[in-house]
């Protein structure tokens, strides 16, 4: 494992706590038991390091709780003692994240709500990690609990659990609902799931209605406005705070690119928009950063291979399941990035499927600035100076999506709300 992959909290500003332990070498370095102080690097020259999730220009790492070796936590330790104590450059110093936010995972049991719960556990910006499920989910959590990071992990099983699973949450995410199968759209998957996002976001209403709300289930284009009506009616709908993830294209499009043109993947950042369901995706092929030459089969073979990725893994799966592990790995990235923004970062951007005005449907998938309360600001210049092929398919794409739009709305307009 390379140094530069230690981080699993991506920032470009991070805190830190340090208490000096022990010298490096044999000669004895006197300080105070008692003593710790707050570090905080500004600075882009101090270390550019890259978690796998995002490019950023700090370093969080807890050296007794790593998930690393010890020869590359003892490394990393090295690194930072010149900066962090100027009288002694053999000290070894310590940095302890301030891991303060409470997150719950609703569908923590399943073939995504596992992978992701490893993920985040595995941030050293939370504290508390509350897992709920119907089924399964105490073994899940015993498992996690053996991993030697700071947060807490608590399980909860069943809606008799529910309330207590989301007392005090800073951000929910919700993997639940039941995967695709081979043959199966994602609109096949809307009566099961739209019934299950609905029935938690109510108990998200009720528990924690300022926490930011990560739907992930599908058909996320129909999910989203689910949850939106569902927090209307309960009176707590804040659009600043409501996200359909979509990070998973957003991470295929960067994959598939590098690997095409054989670009370095950190480099590669390719805006998603649209929503989050075959045509409806949208990679923005003429906005790539670094900048590329494509030819018009190479954009159409791009842009078909990133609607369809999902159906690829499904199919290369044939029947075990689907795709799990990459969105997992997506959902924790936008998890990260939601924590930096609850952590005071200004500068957190993602694409994500959320309330919108940048065209006429309500809802749509853009790069949007993230903030402590949530969006920010969506991001216009995406949409802008499109190619011929792109705006075509942006004028193609917005039929569908409005009708799944509409689909969500009628569902939770029909359902009763609990009181």
């Amino acid at each position: 494992m390379k140094l530069t992959s230690c981080k699993i909290a991506a920032a470009s500003t991070a805190n830190f706590f340090t208490t000096s332990t022990a010298p490096c070498n044999s000669k004895p370095y006197m300080v105070s038991k008692s003593k710790s102080f707050g570090l905080r690097f500004n600075s882009p020259n101090y270390l550019r390091s890259f978690n796998g999730l995002k490019a950023a220009t700090s370093v969080n790492c807890e050296s007794e709780s790593s998930f690393l070796g010890k020869e590359s936590t003892a490394a990393l330790r090295d690194s930072f003692a010149p900066k962090a104590v100027k009288q002694n450059r053999d000290t070894v110093t310590r940095f302890q994240p301030r891991a303060s936010f409470k997150v719950a995972i609703l569908g923590a049991a399943g073939g995504i709500g596992q992978p992701l719960a490893l993920l985040i556990k595995m941030s050293p910006l939370v504290s508390t990690l509350h897992l709920y499920d119907i089924a399964n989910v105490r073994g899940v959590t015993a498992d996690l609990s053996h991993c030697n990071t700071p947060s807490q992990v608590l399980d909860f099983t069943g809606t008799a659990e529910l309330p207590n699973s989301l007392k005090g949450v800073d951000v929910v995410v919700i993997p639940a609902g039941v995967p695709r199968k081979p043959g199966m759209t994602r609109d096949d998957l809307f009566n099961i799931n739209a019934n299950i996002v609905k029935d938690l976001v109510e108990a998200v209403a009720d528990t924690c209605p300022d926490a930011f709300i990560h739907i992930i289930s599908n058909p996320v284009n129909s999910t989203v406005p689910i949850a939106a009506e569902v927090l209307k009616q309960k009176g707590v709908y804040d659009p600043k705070k409501l996200f359909g993830v979509t990070t998973p294209d957003v991470v295929r499009a960067n994959t598939f690119v590098a690997q095409k043109k054989n670009l370095k993947l950190i480099d590669v950042d390719v805006p998603v928009v649209g929503g989050h369901a075959g045509i409806t995706i949208l990679p923005l092929l003429s906005k790539i950063k670094p900048s590329v030459s494509l030819t018009d089969e190479e954009v159409e073979e791009l842009t078909v291979r990133i609607q369809n990725a999902g159906t690829e893994v499904v199919d290369a799966k044939a029947g075990a399941g689907s795709a799990t592990l990459s969105m997992a790995y997506a959902a924790a990235r936008f998890m990260e990035s939601s924590l930096r923004a609850l952590d005071g970062d200004s500068d957190v951007y993602e694409c994500s499927y959320v309330q919108s005005e940048l065209t006429e449907l309500p809802f749509f998938a853009s790069r949007v600035k993230l903030g402590k309360n949530g969006v920010e600001a969506l991001i216009p210049s995406d949409l802008q100076g499109l190619t011929e092929y792109e705006a075509k398919a942006l004028e193609a794409l917005k039929p569908e999506l409005k009708a799944s739009i509409e689909k969500g709305v009628a569902f939770a307009n029909k359902q009763p709300v609990t009181a």
